[in-house]
């Protein structure tokens, strides 16, 4: 049996709610320990009529707004995957200073793994998705996958400031899917 289009609206709508609030139930039992990672803030807001004018001036939030509520959930996964490769760049910066590398080889190290991380995370997109993020990505750096080391040295001035770029997310895209990145202490 099939179920009705009312039930599949309804259970699209609960999972993300119910999803939600085991997270934030579990991150407020940790005691005095501060969630990290990928933080699930809210429940997602509902799709928005497609002619519903964006108020923000990036395409990939415009996109994220009109999509139905199973694609917004898988959405928010994959963004979550991405906090977690964003993870490993913590990670791979202690070692490396630990190691001795320079800022500018810690730079370039994790500039590329973000773009790895990128092209990971855009495995699970559909075309259409990944087609206006490498838009975007192609008409302000000239690369589908955004900058590389050299241009945000060109742009920041310093090996330091591109580590920090690097592992950078976006705020406006974290808070359209309901989430907060959080970086985790590395020990």
């Amino acid at each position: 049996m099939r179920p009705s289009p009312s039930s599949s609206l309804v259970r699209r709508a609960l999972v993300p709610l119910v999803a939600a609030v085991a997270l934030l139930g579990t991150a407020g039992s940790a005691g005095a320990v501060e969630a990290c990672g990928s933080v699930i803030t809210a429940p997602l807001a509902p799709p928005v009529p497609s002619d519903d004018p964006c108020p923000s001036a990036d395409p990939v939030v415009c996109r994220i707004r009109v999509l139905p509520m199973d694609e917004k959930v898988e959405a928010q996964r994959t963004r979550m995957r991405y906090h977690g490769l964003l993870e490993d760049m913590h990670r791979t910066e202690a070692d490396m200073r630990a190691a001795g590398f320079t800022d500018e080889e810690i730079a370039r190290e994790l500039v590329d793994m973000r773009n790895q991380a990128k092209e990971i995370t855009r495995a699970g997109m559909t075309p259409e998705e990944v087609r206006v993020l490498e838009e975007r990505n192609i008409a302000k750096y000239g690369n589908p996958l955004g900058p590389t080391a050299d241009q945000l040295y060109a742009k920041y001035g310093s090996w330091q400031q591109v580590i920090d770029a690097s592992m950078r997310t976006s705020y406006a895209v974290d808070r359209e899917l309901s989430l907060e990145y959080r970086p985790c202490p590395v020990v």
